[in-house]
């Protein structure tokens, strides 16, 4: 049986909670900044780690005049901002149990978190996010109240909490213990209703101290800092948060996707985590940038160039051409793309979905390496990952400290480890489903080498089977389509079918720029589904994503769809991930119309 195994880097007292994380961080650096925020003039503000545990204590206070008791959950509804972090640690501090709901959700989704979590307070970032709430309010009896942020929500909270005592908020902190319940998230799934993964305090604090120690190259240096802008709804992003915390770095927030690029340049980060859609939107928009003609030309050198370089330092033989190749080539693009983030990032950490190859090899060749990682959410997040010094680009990495990985018979990736959740609210037989002998069944695909390292094949339920029994794993496919300028999703078919086919989305903004470039007037999606010339580019797509399978693993015919798969619109996820059974119900027609059989 293929195996990787890390030992525990760090021994975590038994005594040891997510508010004694912050504690520690007072103690060592009260005075240094933990936080930055936007300030009203623009600028970033620095928060020191002693006036954050202030404001933390404060807010707490605040729950327990609320009469909240340890445990009580409290739902917390909001982009990403300081202020989400605060409640965070407040709740911890309180001894709650905070619930993180995506605030893109829709009524019945919050109907659901809110009911199953039985939730007592409920505190959104707008009216608009109350409404919601307020839709779906006589069906939750356990539901007390709800506060609004952009109405006062933390300043009644400090002002109430002024008749608390410091030592009645310090009883209750000290009554925390490891094995509590830290956070209830929900899943997003591609389908169903989401599933409630109770995560402890223990979770956190042993993946977060081992965290800091095995990644102490990325986030324990001097001026070690990190934007956040991935929804704190995700285990992804609440996890770097807590080991930020656990760490010297500096945090900051930046909550509206349009700002991003502006944020990125004036908070200047050393390190970044993203899912691998933001890495191909990064690219695809330097792309559109550089245009057409000469300066596309002189884009797609550089672009060739960083990848044999970074090919060529993972096989330790970069020659004198491919190094004078790349170092013209930093000084004509790849600075540029490292401006737009901000000058000082020189490490990524990718989760969520695989990464393409070929990304991870542009991106680190033009400076900023990504250390691709896996997990998920009953894993608190990252359970294998790429760390400098032990890097191999198209693999999540090896084990995390104090991590078993092991590959069951039939292919599916198993889990042991202190990190590991320890089930489903209120579903006591779906938890008993999901471990085998304490081993936790992720339900991926993978392979270990024999130097450890972890590659994920896809989705165990996801393989496609074709009439002519070839088994086919749709990701790697449809990564590789995706890094298409043109291309937004793809979503590869054929279960039981003779051939393999794929449903692909195009991007408006690659659209636009590719009528742009070469004088064509513009065109809508449905438009473009039809365009001869665009149903062409799209064909060459598909040629280059079958360059890395066998002829009967190869993509035979691409249906081009009228619309792009949003959040909005139901197809993705809010991690951005493709419903892929949502999706194929929906375009069962069109799925059937692309092998020339009637709908099933």
């Amino acid at each position: 049986m293929q195996r990787s195994e890390s030992p525990t880097l760090v021994e975590v007292d038994a005594r040891t909670t997510i508010p004694s994380l912050l504690s520690a961080r007072v103690e060592r650096s009260a005075d240094l900044p933990l936080v930055e925020r936007r300030g009203p003039d623009g600028t970033w503000e620095p928060v020191t780690a002693r006036e954050f545990a202030d404001d933390v204590a404060a807010v707490a206070r605040g729950f327990l005049a609320r009469g909240l008791e340890k445990g009580d959950r409290v739902a917390i509804m909001s982009r990403t901002r300081y202020e989400w972090m605060l409640l965070d640690f407040a709740a911890w501090a309180a001894g709650l149990v905070p619930v993180p709901v995506y605030e893109t959700s829709s009524p019945e989704q919050v109907r659901w978190i809110l009911e199953d979590s039985g939730t007592r307070l409920a505190v959104t970032e707008t009216a608009a996010h109350a409404a919601t709430v307020a839709a779906v309010r006589d069906a939750l009896p356990s539901l007390e109240d709800v506060l609004v942020l952009d109405d006062g929500a933390l300043e009644a909270l400090r002002s109430a909490g002024t008749a608390v005592t410091a030592s009645a908020l310090e009883a209750r902190r000290d009554a925390c213990q490891r094995d509590d319940v830290a956070t209830i998230i929900y899943t997003s799934g591609s389908t169903g209703r989401p599933k409630g993964a109770e995560l402890t305090h223990g979770n956190f604090v042993h993946l977060a101290l081992n965290g800091v120690e095995g990644l102490a190259e990325i986030v324990a240096p001097a001026g070690a800092r990190t934007l956040l802008f991935l929804p704190l709804a995700h285990v992804f992003a609440r996890y770097i948060q807590v080991m930020a915390v656990a760490s010297p770095s500096v945090i900051g927030h930046s909550p509206d996707t349009k700002d991003l690029l502006a944020d990125l340049s004036t908070f200047r980060p050393t390190y970044l985590l993203a899912v691998p859609r933001i890495f191909e939107k990064v690219y695809a928009g330097a792309e559109r940038k550089a245009g057409g003609g000469t300066r596309g030309k002189v884009f797609a050198w550089a672009a060739e160039a960083s990848r044999a370089y970074s090919r060529a330092t993972s096989a330790g033989r970069a020659s004198f051409g491919v190094r004078a190749r790349h170092a013209v080539a930093g000084r004509l693009v790849l600075q540029t793309l490292r401006d737009a983030l901000g000058g000082q990032a020189t490490y990524a950490i990718s989760g969520g979905a695989p990464l393409g190859e070929d990304l991870g090899h542009f991106f680190r060749g033009a400076g900023l390496t990504i250390l691709e990682g896996y997990g998920l959410t009953e894993t608190t997040a990252p359970t294998a990952v790429n760390r400098p010094g032990s890097t191999r680009v198209g693999t999540v990495g090896t084990a995390f400290p104090g991590t078993s990985i092991r590959i069951a018979d039939d292919g599916e990736i198993q889990v042991r480890g202190a990190h590991v959740f320890h089930g489903y609210r209120n579903q006591p037989g779906l938890t008993a489903e999901v471990f085998d002998d304490g081993w936790f069944r992720t339900g991926d695909l993978g392979t270990i080498d024999d130097d450890g390292f972890v590659r994920i094949v896809g989705r165990k339920k996801e393989i496609i089977v074709t009439a002519g029994g070839k088994n086919v794993a749709p990701a790697p496919l449809e990564d590789r389509l995706r890094t298409h300028p043109l291309v937004s999703q793809a979503v590869v078919v054929g279960d039981q079918q003779p051939f393999v086919g794929a449903l692909v989305t195009l991007d408006a903004e690659g659209l636009e720029h590719w009528t742009t470039t070469r004088g064509r007037a513009p065109l809508s999606l449905a438009e473009a589904a039809t365009d001869p010339d665009v149903l062409a580019e799209v064909d060459r797509a598909m040629a280059t994503a079958n360059e890395i399978v066998s002829r009967a693993e190869s993509i035979r015919k691409v249906t081009v769809l009228p619309l792009d798969f949003t959040e909005e619109n139901g197809y993705l996820t809010p991690s951005l991930k493709v419903r892929r059974p949502i999706v194929l119900d929906a375009f069962a027609d069109e799925i059937a119309a692309l092998y020339g059989t009637p709908r099933a």
